[in-house]
């Protein structure tokens, strides 16, 4: 289990946003001001996967406001992530997505993370890391499940404002909500206010 412990560090090669390999591109040196979100999936030119990876690009502005950077990981190598993003979305690929995708080609970094499966592709793991390198919150899908990409914005503003607050966030807390002092006081003050709509 990766929540509450630093989230590993690697090294590895990644096409960036401009189309550059980065032949040492590391995890933590690519954090954001607030922390970063690296997210697993099986393999380029598949199905469910291409419309995660758009679903992150066409929200990386969120992210970015908030200062989280997003990073995707696979299995395939640089060259391949390089074709998938220079093929029109229409012919299946990604077009020009605006984060890194990191090749795990010796898989250590699906190892490492607990997603690797045995027939050597990822699950779909993400994991939001904070700004420190401690990993908050992480979500694995089996293969054919895709991922709410809003939902990681919303544990990302979670994130945020329990570090800004220092107060816990109720089921469904959402960016602007109230949070709640974790005591059986506070619980209940909440409670009180809210179970309606609960």
């Amino acid at each position: 289990m990766l929540v509450t412990n630093k989230a590993p560090e690697f090294t590895a090669t990644a096409v960036m946003p401009n189309n550059e390999i980065n032949e040492n591109f590391s995890l933590y040196e690519n954090f954001g001001e607030n922390g970063t979100v690296l997210f697993f999936y099986p393999l380029d030119f598949t199905f469910v996967c291409p419309t995660e990876i758009i679903a992150f690009s066409h929200r990386i502005e969120e992210f970015k406001k908030r200062g989280v950077e997003v990073i995707g990981v696979s299995v395939d190598s640089q060259f391949s992530h390089l074709a998938w993003k220079n093929t029109d979305v229409n012919n299946g690929g990604i077009g020009q997505i605006q984060y890194p995708l990191v090749a795990d080609l010796t898989k250590s970094i699906a190892k490492d993370y607990d997603v690797l499966l045995d027939g050597g592709v990822a699950l779909r793991g993400s994991f939001l890391i904070d700004k420190d390198g401690t990993v908050r919150h992480a979500v694995i899908n089996d293969l054919p499940l895709g991922r709410n990409i809003d939902e990681m914005i919303r544990m990302v503003d979670t994130m945020l404002f329990t570090n800004e607050h220092g107060e816990v966030c109720a089921a469904g807390w959402e960016a602007g909500d109230e949070g709640m002092t974790a005591s059986t006081e506070g619980v209940a003050d909440y409670l009180a206010k809210h179970s309606e709509e609960l």
